[in-house]
């Protein structure tokens, strides 16, 4: 071990004396791609603005939709269940909704759990229109 501190390692600079690299550099190309970090940025750049950015603005639309939730919305919810909303205090988490007009019978669901504010009708023109 002591070898090796004391002068064992001089075959690294043989090698390097074997393997200048050239004087003038490798121009504007190692510049860019000779750190891997430069390709790793714009990599991490390019999925925050193609995969985050627009699910966050999702997320923010659906919160602003769910908290100007009011009575007598037609609304569905996330497992398909279409109904009319008939209480959603404000600072509740939990949505009363009507199912059936003739048994009047009625669900409470977490607000959370609400996909849509419309009927599914309107919900497929909608969609049909997007996709245009």
């Amino acid at each position: 071990m002591i070898d090796f501190l004391h002068g064992g390692g001089g075959w690294l600079l043989a090698q390097a004396a074997a393997n200048p690299k050239p004087a003038g550099g490798g121009g504007l190309s190692d510049l860019l791609f000779g750190n891997m970090m430069l390709p790793l940025m714009i990599t991490l750049l390019l999925m925050y603005f193609l995969l985050m950015r627009p699910e966050q603005r999702k997320r923010k639309e659906q919160e602003k939709l769910l908290t100007s939730l009011k009575a007598n919305d037609h609304v569905v919810t996330i497992g398909g269940i279409c109904g009319v909303v008939v209480q959603a205090s404000p600072g509740s988490s939990v949505v009363t909704i009507r199912v059936d007009d003739k048994a009047g019978t009625k669900l409470r669901v977490l607000r959370s759990a609400i996909s849509r504010i419309g009927t599914p009708d309107e919900a497929a023109e909608d969609e049909a229109k997007e996709g245009k």
